[in-house]
């Protein structure tokens, strides 16, 4: 569905000023979180090259901590470190002083939020943590506050103001230190090689998972492809990728060596030019074919590049096996 502009869509609201003012006072709001970010990403300094040091040192789990609005930004960051090759949890802050401290074990790391950084149920931990020989990082949005010197580690998630009218509701502040979870689990991600498949086996019940876990043996197709012989002629091209139905003819030699792809630049061609000419003078002789072990996430990004619905699978030998499409 195209965007709604008052200038140039016939339905785009009820041609009210207030409904002009509502859309403008968003637009400005989404810009002065976005400003949020950008200024938190100037802050981003050797204290967040040290937070990486001590997770990738952790030999046991990650434990994000906090209460209220910093809580709920606590579990989502948790969540992501976990999906992203780093194990973590959540454990609530005031349920931690009544037992769960007892998850947390030599070995793991703890992760603090406190944007005011003075949240008495989250203060009342550290002193445990210590006496366990944990290290504790904080996010906080003072780093003069009592929680940052109480921590080994304190990340700066301070943000001018919030967008709420009142600038009381968290609103830029628990953006931000989404914003600061999400670049620390994506830098660990990268530092440990975190891949597609390592991803997939994470996220069984999920599209995403299921789609970088599926390998081209799982999806290709095996009968009625799409074959052109090495004499075969741009109009024999253009009949086989329509029976096939797959945008694609593929050339073959007698032994089922593939030789080259007759993709949609070409088979338009046959429909404008000599459909006499052969289709080997015309063919991609250097695409990228997939195995059947090939990631089907691997395979699709190849046909994007290459501008291709569809690729052949081949074995060691570039024999044809099946013939893979493009699932965009």
């Amino acid at each position: 569905m195209k965007a709604l502009a008052f200038d140039n869509h016939p339905l785009a609201y009820r041609d009210l000023d207030e409904d002009r003012q509502v859309v403008q006072d968003a637009r400005a709001m989404m810009r002065e979180e976005a400003e949020a970010i950008m200024a938190l990403s100037q802050r981003i300094d050797a204290r967040f090259a040290e937070a990486v040091r001590i997770l990738l040192e952790t030999r046991g789990r990650v434990i994000l901590t906090g209460i209220g609005k910093s809580g709920h930004i606590g579990r989502k960051i948790a969540a992501t470190l976990a999906s992203t090759g780093t194990a973590a949890f959540f454990v609530h802050a005031a349920e931690a002083a009544h037992g769960d401290l007892g998850m947390i074990t030599p070995g793991d790391t703890v992760i603090l939020l406190s944007y005011s950084g003075e949240t008495a149920e989250v203060l009342r931990l550290t002193d445990t943590i210590r006496a366990l020989g944990v290290p504790m990082i904080a996010m906080v949005g003072n780093l003069e506050s009592r929680l940052a010197r109480a921590v080994d580690l304190a990340l700066d998630v301070g943000v001018e103001s919030e967008i709420c009218p009142n600038n009381l509701a968290p609103t830029s502040s628990t953006l931000s230190t989404l914003a600061m979870g999400d670049v620390l689990a994506m830098t660990l991600a990268r530092k440990k090689a975190f891949n597609p498949e390592q991803f997939g086996r994470v996220h069984p019940g999920g599209c995403l998972g299921r789609r970088v876990a599926q390998k081209v043996a799982d999806t290709m197709r095996t009968e009625n492809l799409p074959i052109l012989s090495l004499t075969a002629t741009l109009g024999d091209a253009l009949l086989t990728a329509e029976r096939g139905k797959l945008g694609v003819a593929v050339i073959v030699d007698d032994e089922g060596v593939v030789h080259g792809i007759v993709g949609p630049n070409e088979l338009e061609r046959a429909l404008v030019e000599d459909r006499e000419e052969l289709a080997v003078t015309v063919m991609k002789a250097d695409y990228q074919g997939v195995t059947p072990d090939s990631m089907l996430e691997q395979a699709n990004r190849r046909m994007r590049f290459a501008g291709l619905p569809a690729l052949p699978v081949i074995d060691a030998g570039r024999r044809l096996l099946g013939i893979v499409e493009r699932d965009d």
